[in-house]
């Protein structure tokens, strides 16, 4: 995992409290099961049928029957629950979820997300993304700032097809935290070593500066 990752999803780990149940999502999201701190009774969720994920296990442990939603190995803490598709989207959608962590292809201004195709290109279809952004009472972008060629994510409005409309409550980047309200996206907090300046060049949307910015 590089380091833009890392404080990504380091910093989405310390957003819970405890006796949340929280949905990771595929990509960085799944990351943020290792580093959770050991005693802090989070109970996350996988979209494809358990609770109690647990982090990324070494090579040696891995199960070929025990993945995540993206497919990728993982591991189930002690008390973990296996379930079926109906039960998992039961949770979803009955508004049982704390939260959920998504990435994005593009956030707006106004909380919207997409996050499921870039036209001209195949992709799998949208998944469970729609009915986690509506059922979770808290909904968390986990993203690298920009796109592989620079371009910006986080816009005055998405261009690409929509998975929600104002369902995003808040961003977490490699160079920031930030928060989603009816006013705008207001800057929180800043990664060390990146400015204000550096942070609104590389952000098509126009970020609200508060008077006290803290350090993620």
């Amino acid at each position: 995992m590089s380091d833009a990752r890392t404080i990504i999803a380091e910093r989405v780990a310390r957003m819970f409290q405890a006796g949340d149940l929280v949905n990771l999502g595929i990509g960085i999201p799944t990351s943020v099961a290792n580093y959770l701190p050991a005693d802090a009774n989070i109970f996350l969720h996988s979209e494809n049928g358990f609770v109690g994920l647990g982090p990324t296990p070494d090579k040696e442990s891995e199960d070929k029957d025990l993945v995540n939603a993206g497919g990728q190995p993982a591991s189930i803490l002690p008390g973990g629950s296996c379930f079926d598709s109906s039960m998992s989207f039961a949770l979803i959608r009955g508004g049982h979820l704390a939260a959920t962590v998504l990435g994005a292809l593009q956030v707006d201004e106004k909380g919207s997300l997409a996050n499921w195709m870039i036209p001209g290109k195949m992709v799998p279809g949208m998944g469970g993304a729609m009915d986690l952004v509506a059922g979770a009472r808290k909904v968390i972008i986990a993203m690298e700032h920009t796109a592989k060629d620079g371009a910006a994510k986080i816009l005055k409005e998405c261009t690409l097809p929509l998975t929600a409309i104002s369902e995003v409550d808040y961003i977490v980047t490699e160079l920031g935290f930030m928060e989603v309200t009816p006013a705008g996206i207001v800057l929180r907090e800043l990664a060390p070593n990146v400015t204000v300046e550096e942070i609104q060049s590389k952000t098509e949307a126009c970020l609200i500066i508060p008077t006290q910015i803290g350090t993620m």
